[in-house]
């Protein structure tokens, strides 16, 4: 890891400088701080790898040390590029004016890293894994949605001679696992998902990687499409006092389109009911669309 992360300094570095920028004043404001942004991806692959839970005190202090060890070899690397080849601009009046050389203002950043997930074949950025099997819903695609399951989950199951085409079809679109008997308590305790994991322990896994990065955190806690305008605020507080320089909630279904679903036989059986699943009340069906006489709820498809 510190080859790694001294080698994605000094790439980050070298990028601002061959950058072709869309205008000389965000050329001037880049190269004066020089600032870069390494950050990680697949937490939740290496958490589940070491059956350690997501949602867990060994989990935040696991995070605090990666991020730790990244941000201060990161930190290290960019002392001896500043030697090398100068330091950032602005850097007499920086808070690093008391060192002898920082060639960035800023080294690490957690982005979320969605696409660049989906291609490395890891889980994005520090979240947890969104479900075990879900339906992605991919632009361009004319209509079709991919399936996907989480290869790590098959994988430990044929490892511990579990694996049955009976569980794989029982996991499908669920939003958790938690309430399927077949699967043993220790493999269900680290395959959590984002719906599993309560707002605090998202917030507390965003503070421990926060604690030691220069920028901001992406994170996004995933809350059930029950919850209130009182659950919102309290987490944004939270996130307040825990010290994370950003925080994003997306309630479920609160769009009539989402990126990823679930599609259990539950969430059909709703889908095709007559009744709206926020408030009860009769829903009326026109172009292909069915929308809430009293909420206003909409689904449509």
């Amino acid at each position: 890891m510190k080859d790694i992360t001294e080698e994605a300094v000094h790439f980050l570095d070298n990028i601002i400088d061959i950058n072709c920028f869309p205008i000389k004043e965000i050329e001037k404001e880049t190269k004066a701080n020089r600032k870069i942004g390494l950050g990680m991806m697949g937490f939740a692959d290496l958490l589940i790898l070491l059956e350690i839970p997501y949602n867990s005190e060994e989990a935040e202090k696991l995070a605090s040390k990666i991020m730790k060890f990244i941000t201060e070899t990161g930190r290290n690397k960019s002392r001896e590029l500043g030697e090398k080849r100068g330091n950032f601009p602005n850097f007499k009046k920086s808070t690093w004016k008391n060192e002898k050389s920082m060639r960035n203002a800023t080294i690490t950043t957690i982005a979320p890293t969605g696409t660049i997930g989906i291609i490395s074949n890891c889980s994005a950025g520090i979240e947890p894994i969104f479900a075990i099997s879900y339906m992605r819903n991919v632009a361009g695609s004319l209509g079709e949605n991919l399936a996907e399951t989480n290869q790590l989950f098959e994988q430990v199951l044929r490892e511990k001679e579990l694996y049955s085409k009976e569980i794989i079809k029982k996991v499908a679109g669920k939003a958790s696992i938690q309430d399927i008997e077949e699967i043993p308590d220790n493999i269900r305790k680290i395959f959590v998902s984002a719906h599993d994991v309560s707002p605090e322990w998202h917030l507390r896994i965003q503070a421990a990687f926060q604690k030691y990065t220069d920028n901001a955190v992406s994170k996004t806690i995933n809350l059930p499409n029950s919850a209130t305008i009182q659950d919102v605020e309290k987490i944004y507080m939270l996130a307040w006092k825990m010290k994370c320089k950003g925080i994003t909630i997306y309630r479920d279904r609160s769009r009539d389109e989402q990126v990823i679903n679930f599609y259990s036989e539950d969430k059909k059986e709703e889908e095709n009911s007559d009744k709206c699943p926020n408030c009860g009340a009769e829903m009326i069906r026109e172009e292909g669309c069915k929308t809430c006489k009293s909420c206003g709820y909409s689904v449509c498809g």
